[in-house]
């Protein structure tokens, strides 16, 4: 039976528009026929790609804002120019003469602004989003040029700043009776959960994890098999330079810890975070933690070495925010207390300070880099 209900709307949360209700629903009709053909089960990795980037109807693939308080979440670039300023210092470190910048997943182009504000460099974006793409030309002009896929090479930077979170993870559960794969499917009219044994390259991955089965008999989380692909692409087209990776994560022991045994699944719908995941597809983000572990090891699988990995506090820090802030006029409150407002979202530990996490992978690249002088975690990895 085909899913033809969307969720019971949340009373918690603001209702969408007619508009965006019947663009939720033509998403669900299109989930159901998948589910049709696929025997009424596909895995939350397939979902995830549907609700997300389904041409015309996923998130990140349609019109509906994303970005900034009309939108479902803000990110570190659209708190303040100082994000963007800071980090600038650490990419200027690592680029050499005839070098580029490339950004994956630039958002509103905000943080191609702030960069290029203090770099002069040929600077490439790679967007999946139409919307995006067009708000990004609208703030930048012929600041920058856009690309359809991949460089087969590369030298320079590359920078993906709340990327690999929204990339499709697999959901698993470790059962004393052995792994199972979390998929979905069509339940008396609704999308649901679903499980089956996991096989092939998903059960291989997954048993390499150890995961403590606690008295419930189940430890449920993700498994990030396309951000390791991606990291392996990405590894394959560098010929000299580094990546970095800012988003909010753990490494392996951490991801795994025993307390964490419900996953790291997240939606942002209007600037409220739930774990609901089949509510108005196509109308709010879908998220994982990002495994920076695995991260690191499928740069490494592809000739990278790791160069650096600290919480995005300390790397602000060594990176001087506190220098770029103190330019700051205090006299002027205007300028001046958004910005120091901003500076403390972005490096207090109860808000983005630790549980956003940077880390840099690289190919021919002269250490140290400063922004890992102090607090560089690499060993956690």
């Amino acid at each position: 039976m085909r899913p033809t209900e969307l969720r019971a709307v949340n009373t918690k949360l603001p209702s969408p528009d007619p508009q965006a209700l019947a663009a939720s629903r033509a998403l669900l009709e299109r989930i159901g026929a998948e589910l049709d053909a696929a025997g009424n089960w596909i895995s939350f990795a397939r979902y995830m790609e549907l609700v997300l980037h389904e041409p015309g109807l996923g998130y990140y693939a349609s019109g509906a804002r994303k970005l900034g308080a009309g939108g479902d979440f803000v990110t570190a670039p659209e708190l303040s120019p100082l994000f963007g300023r800071t980090l600038a210092r650490q990419v200027a470190q690592l680029l050499r003469p005839g070098d580029a910048i490339l950004e994956f997943g630039a958002g509103s182009g905000a943080l191609a602004a702030s960069v290029l504000d203090e770099i002069s460099v040929p600077y490439f974006v790679l967007e999946t989003s139409p919307d995006l793409k067009q708000r990004q030309k609208q703030l930048l002009g012929d600041r920058v040029q856009w690309l359809d896929r991949l460089p087969e090479r590369f030298r320079g930077v590359m920078l993906a700043n709340e990327v690999a979170d929204a990339m499709p993870v697999h959901a698993l559960a470790w059962t004393r009776d052995g792994v199972l794969e979390r998929g979905v499917c069509a339940n008396e009219g609704q999308l649901a959960w679903s499980d089956r044994p996991a096989n092939g390259s998903v059960l291989l991955e997954a048993r390499k994890i150890e995961a403590d089965v606690p008295p419930s008999g189940r430890y449920e989380s993700e498994l990030a098999l396309a951000a390791r692909a991606w990291m392996r692409s990405l590894g394959g087209a560098l010929e000299r330079g580094a990546i970095l990776v800012i988003d909010y994560g753990f490494p392996a022991r951490e991801y795994f810890h025993p307390q964490r045994s419900m996953g790291t699944l997240a939606c942002h719908y209007r600037h409220h975070v739930h774990g609901d995941p089949f509510y108005l597809p196509g109308l709010q983000d879908v998220t994982a933690h990002v495994d920076f572990s695995a991260l690191a090891r499928a740069a490494e699988e592809a000739g990278l070495e790791v160069l650096g990995y600290a919480n995005q506090a300390q790397f602000l820090v060594n990176c001087g925010i506190t220098d770029l802030l103190a330019e700051e006029d205090p006299s002027d409150p205007k300028r001046y207390l958004p910005a120091a407002a901003a500076a403390q979202k972005l490096l207090l530990p109860s808000e983005m300070g630790e549980l956003f996490k940077v880390l840099a992978v690289g190919k021919d690249v002269a250490g140290p880099l400063m922004g890992f002088s102090q607090g560089n975690r690499s060993a956690t990895l």
